[in-house]
């Protein structure tokens, strides 16, 4: 299937398909409602934090310069990283976890998967024409958001899309760059939203050999710690060049010669093409683990994290309970599809805000 294929008819106008997907994208309530979900940080903590927004425009922006260095498609890879995380839940990925535990306890093997939902949200729940639904994105971006980087064969995908999609094949390698780029962003962000929150400290990364190496190029420019903002903004910086850098000389040599985009054609045997050298590959990993370790299973963001999954158990419980509780739009799904997918449709759209103030109008607390 050609890379620019859509499903329903359509017209063309001015602009490249994958620009017209990226516009589409941007223009959805479900991109809007980024701004209120949680990276890690919940939202009302502070106007600084990061949110799946932030995030996902951060993503775009890493996405769409590896892209046209590599002289791939900068709009394709764009429109990947803007709709990567429209999937998810409220509060993090402990939102999705926990949703996935309350469909799969009552019975429910499917359970919820956030890169399977992000590929809903655009082809089925967002309703912007009148005979049919989604955005009608291409070929391409669908399959970006279904894959990532890897094969994606999933026991719950219904039989068209494993057909239609070729699941057994990497994706365009405008998508592994998309994969990429989001590691890049949420390891130099964290780290950023994690010392300005004061729950870790720069000292904490020393363990890491990527990291001290990347303080020092922050101390060459004559930047101490003292100044906070500037030495937080710097050590980012540094972090992102430096990664990019290694990405582009790792990949330059190995993306095969072409004269369109890839899509469904690399067979999920061969190598990656888009990564980082062994060695580099194997920091990375120990910095994660740091953060892992210092700043994700920190108290104070376990604590935010467990009121917030208690949140989904309780709208989950009352919602299944009372399907009269869901809003309009869900509550006639209840029409075409199971009550369960809806109720997870429903409570994977809510923002952050939107999800505490229904759980406090249901049970007084949260």
């Amino acid at each position: 299937m050609e890379c620019s294929h859509r499903f329903h008819p359509h017209t063309d106008d001015f602009r490249d398909p994958f620009a017209r997907d990226r516009d589409r994208i941007i223009h959805s309530g479900s991109f809007r409602k980024l701004e209120y979900k949680t990276q890690v940080f919940l939202n009302h903590e502070g106007d600084f934090f990061r949110t799946r927004l932030t995030h996902s425009i951060e993503v775009a922006q890493i996405a769409r310069s590896i892209a046209s260095s590599l002289n791939l498609n900068e709009s394709l890879a764009e429109a990947i990283a803007l709709a990567h995380d429209l999937g998810h839940t409220p509060f993090g990925h402990i939102g999705g976890d926990k949703l996935d535990e309350c469909l799969k306890k009552d019975g429910y093997a499917n359970g919820f998967e956030h890169n399977f939902q992000s590929f809903r949200v655009v082809s089925l729940l967002e309703k912007r024409y009148k005979n049919f639904d989604g955005l009608n994105l291409t070929f391409a971006t669908l399959e970006g958001l279904l894959k990532h980087s890897y094969p994606y064969k999933k026991s719950f995908l219904p039989k068209w899309i494993e057909e239609t999609f070729l699941l057994c094949k990497h994706p365009s390698i405008e998508a592994m760059i998309v994969d990429r780029a989001d590691e890049i962003a949420y390891i130099s962000h964290d780290i950023d939203d994690g010392v300005n929150s004061g729950l870790i400290l720069f000292e904490d990364l020393q363990e890491s050999s990527l990291a001290r190496r990347i303080l020092e190029e922050v101390h060459k420019e004559g930047i101490e710690k003292e100044e906070k903002e500037m030495f937080r903004y710097r050590f980012s910086s540094h972090l992102i060049n430096y990664l990019v850098y290694a990405l582009l000389d790792y990949s330059k040599e190995r993306i095969p010669n072409h004269d369109g985009i890839l899509c469904a054609t690399l067979p999920a045997e061969s190598p990656m093409i888009i990564g980082f050298e062994k060695e580099l590959e194997k920091e990375i990993k120990i910095l994660k683990k740091i953060l892992f370790q210092k700043l994700y299973m920190h108290h104070k963001i376990v604590r935010k994290m467990f009121s917030g999954a208690q949140a989904i158990k309780g709208l989950y419980d009352a919602l299944m309970q009372e399907p009269k509780l869901l809003s309009t739009f869900y509550y006639k799904q209840l029409e075409r599809r199971p009550k369960h997918r809806v109720v997870a449709d429903f409570i994977a759209s809510m923002s952050d805000r939107y999800a505490f103030d229904l759980y406090n109008e249901l049970y007084g607390t949260a």
